[in-house]
């Protein structure tokens, strides 16, 4: 299988790339600057630029693949900001939303005929749960919550949009784990988080297209 994963110099989307090379599988990483992204070419794939915030490069990427199909495509590619009201950073917000929610979508769109071209293709997207509305107890992180809540509007439109041709769209929360942006204090391993996800995506077909959902499947309130 052919997997395709954005942001995958570090952290969930290195540790993806790293896992799912041991097993065998053709793994498409993208990087802002390959060259500084040692750890992910050390494991022997084929790592391609990709900005997801820049049209060009996202055409570009696109127009690299040509005709392969795309079996997996991972939206990994994210980014956040502390923010709270009284220190809002707008800019900081649209940088935020560029990244993470319309970044997706525009990769997807741009590679749409690759992932269409098998009939029967997933594209997961990595979200989180604090882009949960039900479940909101705490305030600040407006940027990143807000993007990620748009996320997942994206996830179940998208996935609307592309059931007739077999595509399985979701939105998967990795948990809270020990990256450059989860911090030191979170609960999880990212080879641990990362496993736990790819259990996940092997299992998944059509019926759970459209859903919001923990690491292991099991299902998230929007």
């Amino acid at each position: 299988m052919r997997w395709v994963i954005t942001g995958a110099n570090r952290g969930i989307g290195l540790a993806l790339a790293r896992q799912l090379t041991e097993r065998g599988e053709e793994v498409i990483a993208t990087a802002r600057n390959p060259a500084d992204a040692k750890e992910l070419v050390a494991l022997g794939g084929r790592v391609v630029p990709l900005d997801v915030q820049d049209d060009d490069s996202v055409a570009a990427f696109a127009a690299a693949l040509g005709n392969e199909s795309i079996d997996v495509l991972i939206n990994n590619a994210g980014m956040a900001i502390r923010d709270g009201l009284g220190n809002l950073d707008f800019d900081g917000m649209k940088a935020v939303f560029d990244t993470n929610t319309v970044g997706p979508l525009r990769v997807l769109q741009a590679v749409l005929p690759q992932v269409k071209s098998n009939g029967g293709a997933k594209v997961v997207n990595i979200t989180s749960r604090m882009g949960s509305i039900e479940e909101n107890d705490s305030g600040g992180m407006y940027a990143y919550r807000m993007s990620k809540a748009a996320l997942n509007m994206a996830v179940s439109v998208s996935s609307v949009d592309l059931k007739d041709a077999g595509v399985t769209v979701v939105g998967i929360h990795p948990g809270w784990v020990k990256t450059d942006m989860g911090g030191d204090s979170a609960q999880l391993e990212v080879d641990d988080s990362a496993a736990c996800i790819l259990k996940t995506v092997d299992g998944l077909d059509l019926q759970n297209t459209g859903s919001f959902m923990d690491r292991d499947g099991s299902a998230i309130p929007w």
